[in-house]
């Protein structure tokens, strides 16, 4: 197996966002669209690239026109690099603030855990085996 490149993980997850991975929340906002493919895919996202780097989760709150509109997950690496590979979903001027590490709870979430295995699996076939999630 070759190794993977960033560019790699990042394809295959671009190829893995869809309707049916998109968050419930998000589309009560906005309908998912290939012309946006990573709206709505922030948490599950961070959950896979933490699957596959570890390091830190981090979330912080997203605003537009000041108003408190969902919150925004993106990844520490080990190395203490910061990588979101979701960002590109704000076209209307949204902000993110108050960014913190939260810990990552055992197991797939809760709320997602559809989506997230999901997802999961379409980066597998997409890239190759993933190691186990933590």
């Amino acid at each position: 197996m070759a190794p993977w490149t960033l560019t790699d993980i990042a394809a295959a997850l671009r190829t893995g966002w869809a309707a049916d991975t998109c968050s419930p929340d998000d589309l009560l906002r906005a309908p998912w669209s290939p012309d946006n493919p990573a709206w709505g895919h922030c948490d599950i996202t961070a959950l896979v690239v933490h699957d596959i780097f570890g390091g830190d989760l981090i979330v912080g709150e997203v605003r537009l026109d000041g108003s408190p509109c969902g919150y925004h997950w993106w990844n520490r690496l080990p190395n203490g690099v910061e990588i979101d590979l979701t960002r590109e979903q704000f076209r209307q001027g949204q902000t993110i603030s108050g960014a913190r590490v939260v810990p990552r709870p055992p197991g797939p979430p809760r709320r997602r855990a559809a989506a997230y295995r999901l997802l999961r699996q379409r980066v597998a076939d997409f890239i190759g085996p993933l190691p186990v999630a933590a």
